[in-house]
């Protein structure tokens, strides 16, 4: 079977994304790949535990960060973990055009994410002149949380660069596993902003 044959329903394997060789080797480096983004945001988090209280002249936690805007964030990045998983199992389905759907909403949410924290940190440094260089804590914090945004971006370049390359080619054994490694990239991403979440600003918050 070449690249672009496209799967006829009655011939979909029950796991596509594994149905080859190639597709188990990028499944199983991917892993590997997840491994090493977890030691470095554990390094980040670290970093971020040290430094939270060296504020030096900037406000407090407490005082800056607001959980209404955070909460509409992470029910964001979390509903968008739920469409992508839609899109999964139609893909499992043989069901192109409503894979390709549900990703676009996937996208769509991720990109409202990332616009909610522009605008958080755009209020920060405007409101409160909390920036990377103001402290120790500003330093880690837009560290941390920016770097989990630039995933963020990432993930929402390598979904849609994978929605418009293969828009015309279909579903079949060699893309499959592309979009299912994609899907689960996005599942890390939004796991590691429920730490965010709680790490950061509901510790921030309370502490």
């Amino acid at each position: 079977m070449s690249h672009d044959d496209v799967l006829n329903p009655k011939e979909m394997p029950h796991e596509p994304e594994k149905a080859t060789h190639e597709g188990q080797n990028k499944f199983l480096g991917f892993w590997f790949f997840l491994g090493g983004e977890t030691v470095l945001f554990a390094s980040l988090f670290g970093t971020y535990l040290a430094l939270n209280e060296s504020n030096a002249q900037d406000p407090t936690r407490s005082e800056m960060f607001g959980l209404e805007l955070v909460f509409i964030m992470t029910m964001l990045l979390l509903t968008s973990s739920l469409t992508s998983v839609y899109a999964m199992y139609h893909m499992k389905n043989n069901d192109f055009k409503k894979m390709q759907t549900w990703l676009a909403i996937t996208v769509f949410l991720g990109l409202g994410f990332l616009g909610f924290e522009i605008y958080e940190f755009t209020h920060y440094i405007h409101e409160y002149e909390f920036t990377f260089q103001s402290s120790a804590m500003g330093s880690a914090f837009y560290t941390l949380v920016g770097f989990h945004g630039g995933h963020v971006l990432f993930g929402l370049l390598w979904i849609t660069s994978l929605m418009l390359r293969n828009a015309k080619r279909g579903l079949n054994l060699y893309n499959a596993p592309k979009f299912y490694v994609a899907s689960l990239y996005w599942h890390f991403i939004d796991v590691v902003w429920v730490f965010i979440f709680t790490v950061v600003y509901l510790m921030g918050k309370v502490g």
